[in-house]
């Protein structure tokens, strides 16, 4: 089985995507944390690195080419990263987007960071822009366009727990048998 968690940054993938790996024992591959180290070992921080990337493609698309081979190559995986359903994309059993509201999201990263909220709404706003910049350009996606998603939630609605009930539920529940059919990922392209 293949899972794949997306959203932007605070949406609560992270949190998600380590349970529900471990109760349905897939191993976790996280784009996110890849990308924080790939920034670290150059001593940028994550902001800074995604700026870099605006300049230097290869970033992402050694980063995306990883990770849609996982996608294409392995089982048993959860895949977690902003375009994780997107580069799974017909491999993926099941896609799940996770949001919150901006402010939620820039609260959560600045408890996690330890950094004041205000930094961190420019910080993510530059980043989110930066990102949806790139994704179009190298690959032509929309990562506003939800419509590939067989689930989305709202992470500010409910309990980290409550989250993972329900997409645990839908795990569970879901028999390929039964499967009419996902929505189809079309008009990218996979040019790593």
């Amino acid at each position: 089985m293949l899972v794949t968690i997306s959203g932007p940054p605070g949406s609560g993938k992270s949190t998600a995507a380590a349970s529900l790996a471990e109760a349905f024992q897939l191993d976790h591959i996280s784009g996110g944390d890849i990308f924080r180290e790939l920034a670290a070992e150059r001593g940028m921080t994550p902001v800074e690195f995604n700026e870099l990337a605006e300049d230097d493609e290869a970033i992402d698309r050694d980063l995306d080419r990883r990770l849609r081979a996982i996608a294409t190559d392995e089982d048993d995986v959860l895949l977690e990263s902003r375009l994780a359903g997107w580069l799974a994309a017909e491999h993926a059993d099941i896609r799940v987007w996770l949001h919150a509201p901006f402010e939620v999201r820039c609260e959560r990263i600045a408890d996690r960071e330890d950094k004041p909220v205000a930094q961190v709404r420019e910080e993510t706003r530059r980043r989110e822009v930066s990102e949806g910049k790139r994704y179009e350009e190298y690959y032509n996606i929309d990562i506003s366009d939800l419509t590939i998603y067989d689930i989305s939630y709202n992470t500010a609605r409910w309990s980290p727990e409550g989250v993972f009930g329900m997409i645990t539920t839908a795990v569970d529940s879901y028999d390929p048998d039964s499967d009419e059919g996902k929505e189809p990922v079309e008009s990218v392209v996979y040019d790593f």
